[in-house]
C-alpha cells in the first residue's frame, strides 16, 4: 500500500503545470501542519499564489484542506518520496526538515531554490548537526542569535552566504495571544501547578531523575503535570510509562500526552525543563518562569565550541529561571517558590527580553509570505524557457 500511494502522489506532481510548482511546501509529519497553516493561508488568499503542499503523513491536516489555490499530495517515506527529492523540478522548496543532503533526502538534481523554516528559537550549532543546515538557499531565522551562528560557521568553514531573512517565531506568537485569551480558573488556596516538559533523550529528565523530582513535588504540595515529549515515548516508552505508573495514584499527579494539547501549558504557574527550546516558548510567550534541572547538555554537534557563541538555551537559563542540579532535587521547591514570588516584575522582563530576540513580533506570517512570494518570482523569472 505504502509503495503503491508513492507511485501515485509522485505521479501526481509529476503532472502538476508549473504554476503549481511555483511554490512547493514539503512537511514531514502533521505535527508540522501549524508551522504552515497560517502561511499558505497568505500565500492562498491576499497574495493569490498557487500552493503545491506535500506531506508523507496520511495523517497530516493539510490534506483535508479545501482551497482553489491550493493543492495536497501524499508521499509516503519510501522509495517513491527519494526520488520525488532527487528528481523534483519545482522554484521554490519550503520546509521544517532539517539535514537536506545529509541523509536520505537530498537536494533536486534541477535547480530548486530550498527555503528553510526555523521551528524554535534555540540556537543552531549545539543540539543539531554541526552541518544541519548548510544544504539549503535561504533560512528565515526567528531571532538576531540564529543569524550571528550561521553566518559565522560560514565565515569558519568558508561556506558560500546563505540569504538569512529576519521571519520570527509564528509560534510564539499564538503562545502569546493564547496567554492572554487565558482565563485563569483557580480557586483560594489551590496549589500552583507545575508542568514538568523537558526535552528527550538518555539524558533528559524523566530519563535521568524524573521521578524523584516528581515525588519532592508533590512532597512540596504542588499540583505536577508529566507531560514528556512525543519523542521520549517512542524512543523510551518503558522509562516514561515506569515513572507516570509511580504516582498515578497520587491525588495531584497528572499524567498528559503532548501531542497537539496546550491546555496544561496554559494553565501551570511554572515549567519545569532541561534544553528544551520549548522553555523560551513558555518564558517569553505566557510571561511564567522556569526551572531548569541541569542534566547534561543534548549535544549532537561535538564541534559546538568552535563558534565562540554560547547557545542561547544556555545563555537564556538565569534570565528567564533558576537552575538546580539533578544531585540536588530538594532545592527545587524553595527555587519554585522565589521564581513566583514577584510575577509583575518578571512580567515586564519578558516582554522586553523577547523584543530584543525575536524578529517581526506579530506579524511574521504575512511578511514571511511576502518574501516566499517574492523568493519565487525571482526564481521563476530566472528560470530557462525550455525548464
Amino acid at each position: 500500500m505504502s509503495f503503491f500511494s508513492g507511485w501515485r502522489g509522485w505521479r501526481q506532481f509529476k503532472k502538476l503545470p508549473w504554476e503549481w510548482r511555483n511554490i512547493v511546501i514539503y512537511s514531514e509529519s502533521g505535527q508540522d501542519w501549524h508551522h504552515f497553516s497560517g502561511l499558505i493561508g497568505e500565500l492562498n488568499g491576499r497574495l493569490d499564489r498557487k500552493t503545491c503542499y506535500v506531506t508523507s503523513d496520511a495523517s497530516d491536516p493539510g490534506l483535508g484542506r479545501q482551497h482553489p489555490n491550493y493543492r495536497a499530495i501524499f508521499i509516503p517515506e519510501g522509495l517513491f518520496l527519494t526520488i520525488f527529492f532527487q528528481v523534483n523540478r519545482s522554484d521554490v522548496f519550503v520546509l521544517t526538515m532539517m539535514d537536506l543532503q545529509n541523509l536520505q533526502l537530498k537536494r533536486s538534481l534541477h535547480p530548486v531554490h530550498y527555503i528553510y523554516l526555523f521551528h524554535s528559537m534555540g540556537s543552531t550549532h549545539m543540539v543539531d548537526n554541526e552541518d544541519s543546515f548548510d544544504h539549503y538557499d535561504s533560512l528565515f531565522c526567528a531571532g538576531p542569535q540564529q543569524v550571528r551562528e550561521i553566518r559565522k560557521r560560514e565565515e569558519i568553514k568558508g561556506l558560500p552566504a546563505k540569504h538569512l531573512f529576519d521571519y520570527g517565531h509564528p509560534r510564539l506568537e499564538e503562545v502569546i495571544a493564547e496567554g492572554k485569551a487565558w482565563q485563569a480558573q483557580k480557586t483560594p488556596g489551590e496549589p500552583a501547578t507545575v508542568l514538568i516538559a523537558p526535552t528527550w533523550g538518555d539524558t533528559s529528565i524523566f530519563n535521568t531523575c524524573g521521578e524523584e523530582l516528581i515525588g519532592v513535588l508533590l512532597d512540596a504540595g504542588y499540583r505536577v503535570i508529566m507531560r514528556p515529549h512525543y519523542q521520549s515515548n517512542r524512543q523510551t516508552p518503558d522509562v516514561i510509562s515506569a515513572v507516570r505508573d509511580s504516582y498515578l495514584e497520587a491525588e495531584l499527579f497528572e499524567y498528559i500526552d503532548r501531542m497537539g494539547e496546550t491546555n496544561s501549558i496554559l494553565r501551570s504557574d511554572i515549567l519545569v525543563s532541561d534544553w528544551s527550546a520549548m522553555a523560551l516558548e513558555y518564558a517569553m510567550g505566557l510571561e511564567k518562569p522556569v526551572l531548569f534541572i541541569d542534566v547534561p547538555r543534548r549535544i549532537r554537534n561535538p564541534h559546538w565550541q568552535e563558534l565562540g557563541i554560547e547557545p542561547v538555551e544556555s545563555s537564556i537559563r538565569t534570565q528567564v529561571g533558576e537552575i538546580v542540579s539533578p544531585d540536588s532535587l530538594e532545592d527545587a521547591p524553595a527555587a519554585i517558590d522565589r521564581l513566583m514570588g514577584d510575577p509583575e516584575r518578571f512580567r515586564d522582563k519578558m516582554r522586553e527580553l523577547r523584543e530584543n530576540m525575536v524578529f517581526r513580533l506579530g506579524h511574521s506570517i504575512p511578511d514571511g509570505a511576502d518574501e516566499i512570494a517574492r523568493l519565487a518570482d525571482e526564481r521563476m523569472q530566472a528560470r530557462s524557457p525550455d525548464s
